[in-house]
């Protein structure tokens, strides 16, 4: 079987573009760009790279796009006033605090402090509460990426079997919501699988529709599979390659190679589910922007 190979970046970047095209013609007809503020604490290799990657690809789009770094000793209720001030600036539409913070900070007390309708990561309770009962609000951007792939490759999902791979409130649990909706792209019929799920890999292969989603690095091999599947693959994990140039690479929680043969579509890692978590960061800013508008 030939597979289809979702790719996430070059979709990521046809959605980057759509919304540059919408912010310039905006901006031409005298309107203010949208805002984008991102929140990074402390000094966190990984938290660094992703913020500068999502204050770059803002930047190009089109936003007005602002970027706030604090030292990794402030106090919680330093870091509330910050967030307090982005709420009440009308110039931003979207607060971004990224994650995780330094362990003496409460991630709860942090998400809660933002304004819901500027919270266009999609944390907040009040836009989870949304999500459950189909409600218009901001839905999660990892969970909201795959779903966006599975529509612009044209893979139905109305009355499919959609299985999940994982129960994080980051990813699992919010897909498997917005999989359920009565709504285009949705209609699904999910199952979401855990640590504690019985006859794990029998449950997988029943998916019309597999998402890995479980932070184990190849944990998904052939027997989790069905014949004619598609595979989402949300797993990033970095594994040692003596082989590569830095020492090591990016795998999934799939394992690529090993199920290649019997699906008909697959997300690579890199470039797959990734690129367009960004994108859908920048939509959801771009939806908010529009609301305050009118």
């Amino acid at each position: 079987m030939s597979a289809t190979i979702i790719d996430g970046k070059a979709t990521a970047d046809s959605i980057r573009r759509e919304l540059a095209a919408k912010i310039a013609a905006a901006v031409t007809q005298g309107r203010r760009p949208p805002g984008l503020a991102v929140i990074i604490v402390g000094e966190d290799p990984a938290s660094q790279v992703y913020v500068r990657s999502k204050s770059k690809l803002s930047a190009e789009a089109g936003f007005h796009s602002v970027k706030i770094e604090l030292p990794a000793n402030i106090r919680q209720e330093d870091l509330l006033v910050t967030i307090g001030q982005l709420n009440a600036d009308p110039l931003i539409d979207g607060i971004l605090c990224q994650l995780p913070l330094p362990g003496h900070l409460s991630e709860d007390a942090t998400i809660l402090a933002l304004d819901p309708d500027k919270d266009v990561d999609g944390l907040h309770p009040v836009n989870a509460g949304r999500l459950a009962t189909g409600l218009p609000g901001f839905v999660p951007c990892t969970p909201l990426g795959c779903k966006v792939l599975l529509q612009r490759y044209d893979i139905p999902t109305e009355g499919r079997r959609v299985v999940i791979l994982g129960r994080s409130n980051l990813v699992g649990t919010p897909l498997a919501l917005l999989m359920m909706q009565k709504a285009k792209g949705a209609n699904a019929t999910v199952t979401v699988c855990h640590s504690r799920t019985k006859d794990l890999a029998a449950e997988c292969a029943r998916a019309d529709i597999l998402v890995a989603a479980i932070g184990r690095p190849r944990m998904v091999t052939a027997e989790y599979v069905k014949e004619g599947a598609v595979v989402i693959d949300v797993g990033i994990n970095r594994i040692d390659d003596p082989a590569a140039k830095s020492g090591s690479r990016l795998v999934g929680d799939v394992d690529y190679d090993a199920v290649m043969g019997k699906v008909s579509a697959i997300t690579p890692v890199p470039g797959g589910v990734g690129p367009m978590t960004i994108a859908m960061l920048l939509a959801n800013t771009v939806q908010s922007w529009e609301r305050r508008l009118g």
